[in-house]
C-alpha cells in the first residue's frame, strides 16, 4: 500500500463542527453546477467553472488526478445548511519532502465570508501536520485576488514571494502567482492564535 492510499482512502472525511470535508465523486456535478454561475467568481480562477462544459472536465480532471495519486479533491459541505458548497484539494503531495499544498478551492457566492472557507482549511491544516506530519504546507493565489491574500493572512499564513508569468488563466491573461506557507514548527502557534475557538 502506497503512502498516499494510506492516508487518502475511498473512506477519508474531515470535519469541524460546522463542516465536513468529502472526497468529490462524478454526481456531485450537479450540486457544485448549481453554485458556479457568477462570473465573479473566476475572475482569479484558471478555469471558468460558469461553463457547464468547464466544470465537468475540471471534475475529471481533479478525478483523474486523484487515480494518479497526485491530488486529494474534496467538496466542501456547509453542515448548518446539509448542503455542498463549493471545494477544495490537496495537491502537489510529496511525502518524501514533506511537503503539501491546499488549493483548487473555491466557493458558491452566497457562501463567501461565512466562515466556512476558514474551518475547512482549520481542517486541511491540522491533517495535513498531525496525521500526516507534514513540514509544510503551501497555498499560492493570484497576486491581484486581494481578498484570497487577505484570507490567508487571516489564517497566519507567510507570505514567500512571487512566481511571475507562472500560469496561464481561461482569459489568457498571464498570472503572477504568491506563495503562502505555514510550517510544522509554526503550526502549535498559528493553531492557538488564528484557530483557538476551533479547538
Amino acid at each position: 500500500m502506497t503512502e498516499y492510499n494510506k492516508y487518502f482512502p475511498d473512506s477519508l472525511v474531515l470535519e469541524t463542527h460546522r463542516v465536513q470535508l468529502r472526497l468529490m465523486q462524478l454526481h456531485d456535478y450537479e450540486s457544485l453546477q448549481s453554485l458556479t454561475q457568477s462570473a465573479e467568481l473566476w475572475k482569479y480562477f484558471t478555469k471558468n467553472l460558469a461553463d457547464p462544459n468547464e466544470l465537468m472536465q475540471w471534475i475529471q480532471d481533479a478525478l483523474q488526478e486523484r487515480e494518479q495519486l497526485k491530488r486529494v479533491p474534496f467538496v466542501v459541505i456547509d453542515k448548518d445548511e446539509q448542503r455542498i458548497c463549493g471545494s477544495t484539494s490537496f495537491g502537489n503531495i510529496s511525502f518524501y519532502d514533506q511537503r503539501i499544498e491546499i488549493g483548487w478551492t473555491w466557493l458558491g457566492e452566497e457562501f463567501r465570508g461565512t466562515g466556512v472557507n476558514r474551518q475547512a482549511k482549520f481542517s486541511l491544516f491540522s491533517y495535513a501536520f498531525e496525521v500526516l506530519k507534514m513540514e509544510r504546507v503551501e497555498i499560492k493565489t493570484d497576486n491581484l485576488n486581494e481578498r484570497s491574500k487577505a484570507a490567508l493572512r487571516k489564517v497566519g499564513a507567510f507570505e514567500e514571494g512571487v512566481l511571475r508569468s507562472h500560469m496561464l488563466m481561461h482569459d489568457k491573461r498571464r498570472r503572477d502567482s504568491v506563495y503562502y506557507s505555514i510550517l510544522k514548527d509554526e503550526w502549535p502557534d498559528v493553531k492557538r492564535g488564528y484557530f483557538g475557538e476551533l479547538m
